[in-house]
């Protein structure tokens, strides 16, 4: 892996020489008729056949010129022609030219306005903000991903280096840390989570062609919370780009599981379908009501074929206003089959060789920005986005007859279990801002932005079966030891927050001859999120064993009728309904300052935040359900960031900040969740914050506007880190603890952006091809101690210690992350591009290990599971025809790996220690072919 590395550094560095384009682009108006926009005037770039003419709007644009000076010329029958001289074109940024012309007299110079602004999606304007910023982050651009095909955020950020995410848990991991040490921001503004096992929402939820950019800022700025260690996640929304926009895609596909013989033709879905219509979950029956009325046993899917469909349009009026909206759905397959052990105390509980899930998603989001521009130092931004994400899971597990409960039965009754849970996920999401930018004077200006997130995560209908069964099918047995094991329950969770910020931007110095400036920003920060949740469970019980039983376990269902109710053959068990309520307030004040003397820039900044965080629970495996816990944590948080420029393309990045972690609502409540398999997870009410320290330190090499070198060092300090581990005296329960005292997590981080072979464009007509390299690759070093707890006398409390361990790696961190893409291109008037790309992420803890029998740690234990680690390579061809239309294959997982998870198991009747698969399947390759038309 070294040497993989190293090869590819040097590869990288010998390749380093090109530039990027530029576009020129504006309005004309017709002097003559009261300054109307004048349609059909020629632009020509003078001394090339380069050119456009301008539309009824009288705009135009002319891409991909070569950075330099150039000569417009704007000519239209029977008007002067007027001539631009030294029209600089800058990578990756747009010149506006906005030129007026007259039939009689000709044009002032001093009529002509000019412009320079970047393109926020383009790959190359991207590097020069990253370039020019103080703190340390790195973006990854709309134009960038469409080249790569990916379609999701969340695949977006694993192709920033030091970002990985689990296939397990479906987190996203920064520099090692996960969920819990991670913000998500949308135009800067707090999003809420859509799951409440989680702190972040899923990012899988934003389609890329609802997004500008992804930035990842990996060091603290005292502008943004202070609830982050590994950094912040801004998602930038799509803005109209150019004069107007319309187009219209869809893509169809396949996965190869999903293709398989005996699964296509029958793909089980859960009998909540049925109240499905266009992606859109909707029923009102009680969960008792459901019982009876709604089936239990799976449906079958006709046709299950991975689609999408979009399309997105804009209009810019009178260069005031500008309106984009795009609107998509999509819906996917997926299939899995594999393994399923748990062991508890180094001895197997439960077996499930044939663990199989059946997952069908169906995601409708749309986006609605309008960005009005008051005047020149004037600008409002409203973005509306809307997501509604329906999953529909069938679990089962023990068809083959190999399925083995703990205690569910005894061998010599020669029967096996069989578990099917079927379960659908509706999530809505509604989030709305407006923002404003007002420029108060040369040296003053004043940002603001406000929004309201609505969030409802709901789990309606939850349908759970597991029974006892013969091999030969003669005898379908209810389970026996719990009055659940046949049930419906439903899950609600629904947040509301409202949030904002306000901030003065005051430029005391900006003395660009003598390289000085001085800066201050000021502002505050304001978050109220509330959360109401509740959750009930309906099980149904036969008076006694094989009171009934199922013809078999295809239709387990065929008993749950009303008449075996009311002849009292079944019973209902209802618990209480349990709830919890959430509230967090968040208040801050910040004070920022930047100095810059000549190839120095000095950052500091100082945020007071009051957070205040309160649970209130009612929930049944509480003694006296009743409770509440409260978190208050008043503190000054500091941020220093130093840059120092060697040269015009070098410079050295140094970066130091205090933050915190703070517990989320689902840590807190001690609510208890059950997994599909059967694993229990409940919150801490005595769960306390963790404190961070993080150092940063990078060099970069920009070689041209394009291309980037980087490697940066890091270290991060977390006290009483949070870990999810098993609860004592619990078998498969698992709560949160500060398990620790330290925890610990440094490394290096390398980044290349090159160009290794460039299309010659001298001449009229451009030559060669574009081959193109992005290369991330992290090597990490972490460790957390884990504590024995006492009281004030030395009396022994609990120990977080098993295996004589006193110390462990850090959950979700890989020691090795490389994210690496190849770009092929052709430049024609039908150009073709082609794009390799693969991510790597080693062995990383999905979950610590902890003691069984805490005064005998050492034997009665449960180790570490181990997600292995993976190689997930993709593959997009696309070719243009014409000026319209726009194909394009996508390959994703082609190598399709086996996933797996593993822990160290020690039996105490051998003491061997052997190295045992808990968790394996495949996630199937997705092909797909879609079709774009741009009008």
């Amino acid at each position: 892996m070294k040497n993989l590395i190293t090869c590819l550094f040097l590869i990288c560095v010998s390749y380093l020489s090109a530039q990027d384009t530029g576009s020129i682009a504006g309005k004309l108006i017709d002097k003559e008729y009261n300054d109307e926009p004048l349609a059909f005037a020629n632009i020509l770039i003078k001394g090339t056949t380069k050119g456009t003419t301008s539309d009824f709007d009288g705009l135009y644009e002319i891409s991909n010129l070569t950075p330099g000076s150039y000569i417009l010329q704007v000519s239209y029958l029977g008007y002067e022609t007027v001539e631009i001289p030294a029209v600089e074109v800058i990578a990756g940024k747009v010149t506006t030219i906005n030129v007026p012309l007259s039939a009689s007299a000709g044009v002032s110079l001093d009529e002509v306005t000019v412009t320079t602004v970047a393109r926020k999606d383009s790959e190359t304007a991207l590097l020069l903000d990253q370039k020019k910023a103080i703190e340390i982050k790195e973006s990854i651009g709309a134009q960038q991903l469409a080249k790569i095909g990916v379609t999701d955020v969340a695949t977006a950020t694993t192709k920033i280096s030091g970002v990985s995410s689990s296939e397990a848990s479906g987190d996203v991991f920064v520099r090692g840390l996960g969920d819990r040490y991670l913000s998500t921001t949308l135009n800067g503004l707090p999003v809420p989570s859509d799951d409440v096992e989680k702190k972040n929402i899923d990012l899988g939820l934003f389609p890329t062609r609802v997004i500008q950019n992804v930035s990842v800022s990996k060091t603290y700025s005292v502008l943004s919370s202070a609830d982050q260690a590994s950094g912040n996640i801004n998602i930038s929304s799509r803005e109209l780009q150019g004069s107007e926009e319309l187009s219209v895609s869809i893509r169809s596909g396949v996965n190869t599981n999903v293709a398989k013989s005996g699964v296509f033709d029958n793909f089980k879905v859960s009998p909540n379908q049925r109240n499905v219509d266009f992606g859109f979950f909707d029923q009102n029956a009680s969960t008792r009501n459901l019982i009876t009325i709604q089936g239990w046993n799976p449906k079958v899917q006709s046709t299950p074929i991975d689609y999408t469909y979009s399309i997105a349009a804009g209009k810019r009026i009178k260069e005031k206003l500008s309106a984009f909206i795009t609107a998509s759905q999509s819906e996917s397959y997926e299939y899995g089959q594999g393994l399923f052990r748990q062991f508890r105390s180094n001895f197997v509980d439960d077996t499930i060789t044939d663990a199989t899930v059946y997952s069908k998603k169906v995601t409708t989001s749309g986006l609605l920005d309008l960005t009005y521009f008051i005047n020149e130092k004037n600008k409002l931004k409203s973005s509306t986005f809307f997501v509604n994400k329906l999953t529909d899971e069938v679990y089962e597990g023990g068809r083959n007859g190999e399925g083995t409960i703990f205690e569910e039965t005894d061998p010599v009754e020669g029967l096996s279990q069989f578990v099917r849970d079927q379960n659908i996920k509706q999530t809505r999401l509604l989030v709305s801002q407006l923002l404003g930018t007002h420029k108060l004077g040369e040296k003053n200006s004043l940002e603001w932005a406000g929004g309201y997130n609505l969030v409802n995560a709901n789990e309606p209908n939850r349908i759970r079966n597991e029974v006892n069964f013969d091999s030969n099918g003669a005898l379908v047995q209810l389970g026996r030891t719990g009055g659940f094991q046949q049930r419906k329950s439903k899950q609600l969770i629904t947040d509301n927050e409202f949030n904002g910020y306000l901030k003065d931007v005051i430029e005391v110095i900006k003395d660009e001859d003598n390289e000085k400036s001085f800066k201050i920003e000021l502002g505050v920060n304001y978050r109220n999120k509330k959360r109401d949740f509740e959750s009930l469970f309906v099980g149904v019980e036969e008076t006694s064993t094989n009171a009934i039983n199922p013809v078999n376990i295809d239709n387990i269902g065929s008993i749950f009728q009303a008449s075996n109710f009311v002849s009292g053959v079944l019973e209902l068990n209802e618990l209480q309904t349990d709830f919890y309520k959430g509230k967090l307030t968040s208040q801050a004040a910040f004070a920022d300052f930047n100095v810059g003397l000549k190839k120095w820039n000095f950052n500091a900044g100082l945020r007071f935040q009051k957070d205040d965080l309160r649970v209130t629970y009612d929930v049944g495996n509480v003694p006296g359900r009743i409770g509440e816990a409260n978190k208050n944590y008043n503190n000054v948080y500091p941020s220093l960031n130093v840059k120092y420029s060697l040269n015009d393309n070098q410079a050295l990045r140094l970066a130091v900040s205090n933050t915190i972690t703070l517990p989320e609502f689902k840590e807190v409540s001690p609510f208890e969740y059950v997994s599909q398999t059967g694993q229990v997870t409940r919150g801490n009410p005595d769960l306390d914050a963790s404190k961070d320290i993080n150092y940063d330190l990078k060099w970069e090499y920009f070689p041209s506007n394009g291309q980037l070198i980087s490697l940066a060092g890091f270290y991060k300090e977390i006290k009483d880190p949070i870990n999810k581990v098993q609860d004592r005296g619990s078998a498969g329960v698992f709560s949160y603890f500060n398990s620790g005292d330290k925890g610990e997590v440094y490394g290096f981080e390398l980044e290349t952006k090159v160009d290794i072979v460039k299309v010659n464009d001298e001449g009229e007509t451009p030559k060669g091809i574009n081959l193109d390299l992005n290369l991330n690759a992290t090597r990490m070093w972490h460790s957390q101690d884990l504590k024995e707890v006492r009281d004030a006398d030395g009396n022994f409390i609990r120990t977080f210690r098993y295996k004589g361990l006193t110390q462990t790696g850090l959950q979700g961190a890989s020691d090795w992350i490389v994210n690496t893409s190849l770009n092929f291109s052709t430049p024609s008037d039908n150009p073709f591009s082609a794009s390799l790309t693969a991510n790597y992420a080693s062995d990383k803890i999905y979950a610590l290990g902890a003691p069984e029998v805490q005064s005998q740690s050492e034997t009665f234990y449960n180790d570490a599971i181990i997600e292995k680690g993976f190689v997930v390579f993709d593959a997009t061809l696309t070719k243009e025809l014409g000026e319209h239309w726009t194909v394009r294959f996508l390959g994703r997982n082609l190598l399709n790996p086996d996933i797996k998870r593993t822990q160290l198991v020690k039996p105490s009747t051998t003491n061997v220690e052997t190295d045992e698969i808990v968790r394996s399947y495949t996630s199937g390759t997705t092909l797909s072919l879609g079709l774009n038309y741009s009008f």
